[in-house]
């Protein structure tokens, strides 16, 4: 009994959160791949259109239960345009016209500073001096992660895209918001139907969107192709499933840290992947980061 119980901590404290960060982070590549010769808005629907079938068809094949109200309707529709449509259209529309990924990153880091903020007044959460410290060292690593790409980042370009740092910022903030809404009126349900009507609340949101800003051009290339399957399946489907578990199994402000992983993971598969440089400062950002992670999700360990 007690190795079963040491096998579940196991997998939900390192196993699931390490899974999760490390598709999470995939996100920008695919949002960098999928601008080059796409509509990101337009693109964001398809995937939300394609993840939302293939999880209602798994949904109606394993016989899962859907919401049974109007109210578990609604607030599964909420959720959906908080976590994903609001905030990949910010993310995506933000890299997809010019801000740098890293700089997207930088931003996506802000999430656990200002989830640790609300989650006394909105989820009842306390956070403790250690998690704060934790926070602060998290945020500290994701600065040396990405100050040698911002350094090389022109001044004058990133003035003129005042307005793309607002709506990424925006985005970022939704997604806050959406996980305190989906811990407090989400936290039963099977995660199958519930996550298939979640991408329909997100289409709703983002078709319009696409139909006023775009010319609905969408790619045919090998990379964008690959890169929407990877953003449907693995990104869509897994990570978000990931995601919701933890949510509904710790603290929404300890969750949220596992955010601050991200940036290093992505300069790794930068590094990996397209050949960009690793210098110690970054490897030492990356320590730091996941000494801060460690510091405050410590409690939730321990439990």
């Amino acid at each position: 009994m007690a190795s079963g119980k040491h096998d579940n901590r196991f997998l939900t404290t390192f196993i699931i959160p390490t899974l999760f960060v490390l598709i999470w982070s995939t996100g920008w590549i695919v949002a960098r791949f999928i601008s080059e010769d796409s509509d990101v808005l337009t693109m964001l629907v398809l995937r939300y259109l394609c993840a939302s079938t293939l999880l209602a068809l798994f949904a109606f094949a394993s016989r899962a239960q859907w919401p049974k109200t109007r109210a578990d309707w609604g607030h599964a529709l909420v959720s959906g345009v908080l976590i994903h449509g609001f905030y990949l259209a910010g993310v995506w529309w933000a890299v997809g016209h010019g801000i740098p990924a890293s700089i997207s990153a930088l931003l996506a880091a802000l999430q656990p500073i200002f989830t640790a903020i609300l989650a006394p007044r909105l989820a009842g959460e306390k956070v403790g001096t250690l998690q704060w410290a934790g926070i602060a060292l998290g945020f500290a690593g994701i600065v040396m992660v990405l100050t040698p790409k911002l350094a090389s980042v022109d001044p004058g370009q990133m003035m003129s895209m005042t307005w793309l740092l607002l709506i990424n910022t925006a985005g970022m903030i939704s997604l806050t918001l959406g996980t305190f809404y989906q811990k407090r009126f989400l936290h039963s349900g099977d995660l199958r139907s519930v996550t298939a009507v979640q991408f329909m609340g997100a289409a709703f949101v983002t078709l319009p969107a696409a139909l006023i800003f775009e010319t609905l051009r969408i790619g045919t290339s090998l990379s964008t192709l690959l890169s929407l399957a990877w953003s449907v399946v693995p990104l869509s489907i897994v990570s978000i499933a990931l995601l919701l578990f933890l949510i509904r199994r710790g603290e929404v402000a300890r969750s949220a840290q596992l955010i601050y992983l991200v940036p290093p993971v992505a300069a790794l598969q930068a590094f990996f992947f397209f050949n960009e440089t690793l210098i110690a400062l970054q490897i030492a950002g990356m320590a730091l980061t996941c000494v801060g992670v460690a510091l405050a999700v410590r409690r939730s360990l321990k439990e």
